[in-house]
């Protein structure tokens, strides 16, 4: 579940999306590709096609699960959408540096998965 708390907000053109403390969506429903390209810019990515596959399978666990995927989910369900080649933890890491599953929850509009800190 996403957090209420404000602690500041993403200004995209004429709106203001809602961020809590640690930088993830207060209100999941404010999730766009624009969301996911401002927030990826404040990290100093440039979103490309691997980034969207990744973030595609994220939000196709979300709804599926109804949670963001762990380190080790992350890996089986993108191996299993696109590839063994792409299954693995240094592809993630390459795509979304520090840490693969918070991040990419970060830019695909989820909550922070529970089982990482």
């Amino acid at each position: 579940m996403a957090s209420t708390e404000t602690a500041r907000t993403l200004e995209l053109g004429q709106a203001s999306v809602p961020l809590d403390p640690e930088g993830y969506l207060v209100n999941l429903d404010d999730w766009s590709p624009a969301v996911a390209e401002a927030l990826a810019s404040e990290e100093g990515i440039t979103l490309g096609d691997e980034h969207w596959q990744v973030i595609d399978v994220l939000r196709d666990f979300y709804a599926r699960f109804e949670q963001a995927p762990a380190m080790r989910p992350l890996v089986k369900a993108v191996g299993q959408a696109l590839g063994k080649d792409k299954g693995s933890s240094l592809y993630l890491m390459k795509l979304f540096p520090g840490s693969p599953p918070k991040l990419g929850a970060r830019l695909a509009g989820l909550p922070k998965p529970t089982n990482c800190l």
